[in-house]
Formats: C-alpha cells, structure tokens, sequence
C-alpha cells in the first residue's frame, strides 16, 4: 500500500489500495479524488471483463464503525461517473456506494456487492447536486445509507463479503465512459458509534 500525505481529522491514516491515484486537500475536512478516463470497479454479472482500475484512498479497520461524507462530482456529469464510498477486499470481493450518472441523465444513489460477480442495484434519484453517503459495519454485516441532509438515513442495502481478510474502506472516483471525473468529498464524519437499529432512518 502507498501512504499519502494527507490528513483528515478523526479519520485513521488513508492508503492507496494498489495503484496510487490523484488527491487534494483543500480544506481541512475536504478530499478532491480525481479519476482518469476509463476507471472503473464492476465484475460483470452477464461474464464481461473485470475492471478494478479506480483508485481507492482508504484505511483499514479494526473495529465497528461508520464512515459518512457529503459528496458531490464537480466535473461535467458523464454516464457512471461517480463520488464512491467503497470496501476492499480483494479483486473478487468489494463494494461500493455511488453517487452516479446514469444512461438517462439522472443522478442517483447506486449500490453495488462483489462476491465473484457484482450486485449492482439502483437506489433513489438525486435532484441535488450533492448527496450524503454512508458504511456502516456491524460485525461481520455492512450497510449501506444515503441522505439528503446528513441527518435523515435511507437504508440501501444490507450484506456481507465473502472474505475473511482485511478490507479497506474509503473513498473512489470513477470515470467509466468520460474523460474524467473529480469528485468531492466534505463533511467526512467517523465514528466508531453504529446505529442498533440499521432501517429506521438514525
């Protein structure tokens, strides 16, 4: 793993997984992630090829926790260009949380769950220009939430990964079809409090 020298406050220090991408720190609770053109994580359900060409800057963790951040992509929207929470484990075991384009042209939540082939499904449309993100991990159980507000939770979905090794979790930018995507992540929380009750909206 490659060490980068930026700080978030209250986050664990924040690796490379695999390959080191591009990152800025303008502020002190703010990450810009560029992603270079064709950068993706999707092992294709229907048998295409593997593409885990997306950098992820993360940590790994030794505890229960979650992991929340406002994110938003400041780059002209292209299709599956994304602002990603995501969990690494290995080429066949990961998953994302996304604020992605769509083929339509809308903006939305998506979840994708990677045991050998990938989940992916759509969750609520976004008219914002931003939404809030977030990982739970309870156990051996992970959650996904989004809200527009930072305070009211919409439950994504529930699961586990299929790997009994570390994982790294963190933040990705992806640019599947475009040229390239940055995007922005603020108002990262971290907390080692997990909610009880993972759907009534805490």
């Amino acid at each position: 793993m490659i060490r980068v020298n930026v700080v978030v406050p209250g986050l664990p220090p924040l690796e490379w997984a695999g390959e080191a991408g591009s990152v800025e720190a303008p502020a002190h609770d703010v990450l810009l992630l560029a992603a270079a053109a064709g950068t993706d994580w999707t092992n294709d359900a229907l048998g295409g090829p593997q593409q885990q060409a997306a950098p992820l800057l993360g940590f790994v963790p030794t505890e229960d926790f979650s992991l929340s951040a406002r994110t938003r992509v400041r780059t002209e929207r292209t299709t599956f260009d994304a602002a990603v929470l995501a969990i690494w484990g290995d080429h066949d075991h990961w998953a994302k949380l996304c604020f992605e384009y769509s083929p339509q042209g809308q903006a939305m939540v998506v979840s994708v769950v990677t045991n050998e082939y990938s989940d992916d499904c759509n969750s609520m449309l976004v008219s914002e220009e931003s939404v809030y993100l977030r990982i739970i991990r309870s156990g051996e159980g992970w959650a996904f939430h989004s809200s527009i507000d930072g305070h009211e939770w919409v439950f994504v979905r529930v699961f586990r990964l299929a790997f009994d090794g570390p994982v790294r979790v963190g933040f990705l930018a992806q640019a599947p079809m475009g040229d390239r995507c940055l995007a922005e992540f603020d108002n990262i929380e971290y907390s080692t409090h997990v909610p009880a009750d993972l759907r009534n909206g805490n």
